[in-house]
Formats: structure tokens, C-alpha cells, sequence
């Protein structure tokens, strides 16, 4: 399968409250070892290569909205040791020097609003939009993806009757920025994330979920059959590296990122991961134009 890729890029907790947030220290205490050990991954980079400024020592705090499929691999934030992005993240905390990865759960939404504190990073499937970059920094990209639309297995959902549908999307994503800007639907629902949309299409409460195909073909892995992907619009969304705006950290990110475009480990990964989790190509979904 043949993951798309932006040519030139050098390649849950499911309570929390406002006062604590889940997280996961995934690897173990290992002072002996100059490198640290990051649940299922294989990291390959030389220990120490790169130098970060981490809001604690020898460790990257990362939060994000997961479980993700594919991406951050697990039933909740403690189970997660795979994934392309966690093992991404366990190859920049090497090449840095850093033991551990302190993965933290937050909303999407709360993600990208510019308000977070107490991170390194975060690897979220974050699209880089103008907007965000207003009150975040990026890195350089790392993925491309489009918009998919995920529809319950044999339903009437089409190109041509997708604005006339009652659409779902996933609040504060480029998909819901999308969908408001351009698909104009007549009915729109926003879900807080993925597993609550996913539930309403498979109720039907929803008739399609507009969301990155990138995380849809996994959900409609997953379950079974009981959902597909039935087409995308191309958006040529890119994803980045998210940190604090005017982050310390960002160029040293850019060239860790450019390392491991050159050295095959971004495409080793989607073989891995992503693969496997999609169980087909995104180039293969049907691609509709927007009205």
C-alpha cells in the first residue's frame, strides 16, 4: 500500500476532568542504557543527537486526543506502546536524549485552541491551518491526508446527495472548518470526538462522519464491516508537529522530522502502522468534488 506523503518534507481515557487529565509514562526507568525504551517501538536514531527543552527532565510531554488506530495503537491512553505517531514521537525522545514519553489525553477541540500549557509537542494528525498557526507552532509536514466520508455499510450516501444528508463532524478540525466553509449541508451535528460520531453514523443518527480518510479507513477497519469510507475530497491537508507558539524546540523538531524522511523511518512506519490499520490505500477511495 502506498502511503501519501507531502513531496520535499525531509519524507483515553474516556472521563477527564478540567483538574486532571489521564497519562501514560511509556517507557521503563532505565538509567544504565543511553537510550530509553518506548513500549513496541524500535527506534533506530542515536541516542542523544539532538538536544530539547522539555518542560521536564528527560522526558517529552506530549498530549493529544487518543487512542487513535494506527496512529497511537490501544484501548486507552495507559495501553498505548504503538503506533506511527507514538512511535515518531519515541524516535524524536531518542535522537534527544530523553528516557520516557509522558503521554497526556486532551480534547481536539482544547488541542488546537492556544491555550494549552505544559507540553513538549503534541503528534495528533493536527492539519496545519493559517488559523492555528495564529496561536500554535508547527513543524514541517510530516503526512498529507484528505477528507473522507464515512457512511454506514450499503447507505444511500452519495456525491451528489452528500449536502442533503445529515453530516457529522468532529469539533474544532479542518473537517468541520471544511464542511462549514464549502459542503454547506442543510444538517449539521458536532461530536466532541471520533467514538461518539462513529457511534451516531452506526445508530443513525448521522448519516455520514466527515473526517480525515487517514482516521476514517481505520475506524471502518475496525468495525467490522459495519461502516466504510464511500469517497474523499482532496484537501491536501498536511499534518505538523504542534508546539507552543514561539517553541524553542520547533526547528530542532524540523530537523529530526527531516531525519527521519531521509533515513526511511516515516515510510517504515506507515508499512508498519498505518497499513495494517487502514487494510487498504487511500488513493483507492473514490474521490468527489465539492459543490
Amino acid at each position: 500500500m502506498r502511503i501519501t506523503r507531502l513531496v520535499g518534507v525531509t519524507a483515553a481515557c474516556l472521563a477527564i476532568t478540567a483538574a486532571s487529565a489521564c497519562s501514560s509514562d511509556s517507557s521503563s526507568d532505565d538509567s544504565t542504557d543511553a537510550a530509553g525504551s518506548f513500549g513496541d517501538c524500535q527506534v533506530t536514531g542515536k541516542a542523544g543527537q539532538y538536544e530539547l527543552d522539555t518542560v521536564k527532565d528527560g522526558v517529552l510531554t506530549i498530549k493529544a486526543d487518543v487512542p487513535s488506530v494506527g496512529w497511537w495503537d490501544g484501548n486507552t491512553v495507559d495501553d498505548i506502546k504503538s503506533g506511527y505517531e507514538y512511535c515518531m514521537a519515541a524516535e524524536i525522545a531518542q535522537r534527544s536524549g530523553l528516557k520516557s514519553i509522558d503521554l497526556q489525553y486532551v480534547s481536539f477541540d482544547g488541542l488546537v485552541s492556544g491555550k494549552l500549557t505544559g507540553y513538549d509537542l503534541s503528534l495528533d494528525e493536527i492539519s496545519i491551518t493559517p488559523e492555528r498557526q495564529q496561536v500554535v507552532d508547527f513543524s514541517d509536514p510530516y503526512y498529507t491526508s484528505s477528507i473522507g466520508v464515512l457512511a454506514k455499510k450499503g447507505a444511500d450516501v452519495s456525491e451528489s446527495n452528500l449536502a442533503g444528508l445529515r453530516i457529522g463532524v468532529k469539533q474544532g478540525t479542518a473537517g468541520q472548518q471544511w464542511v462549514t466553509d464549502t459542503l454547506h449541508p442543510e444538517k449539521l451535528d458536532v461530536f466532541p470526538g471520533d467514538s461518539e460520531a462513529l457511534a451516531a453514523v452506526n445508530a443513525g443518527r448521522i448519516d455520514a462522519y466527515l473526517q480525515d480518510v487517514a482516521i476514517e479507513l481505520g475506524q471502518a477497519k475496525q468495525s467490522g464491516g459495519q461502516v466504510e469510507v464511500v469517497g474523499q475530497f482532496p484537501t491536501d491537508e498536511a499534518y505538523g508537529a504542534m508546539l507552543p507558539k514561539d517553541s524553542k524546540n520547533t526547528e530542532t523538531i524540523n530537523k529530526i522530522i527531516a531525519d527521519l524522511d531521509t533515513d526511511g523511518t516515516l515510510e517504515k512506519l506507515s508499512k508498519t502502522y498505518l497499513g495494517p490499520a487502514f487494510g487498504g490505500d487511500p488513493e483507492e477511495v473514490a474521490t468527489w468534488s465539492a459543490p
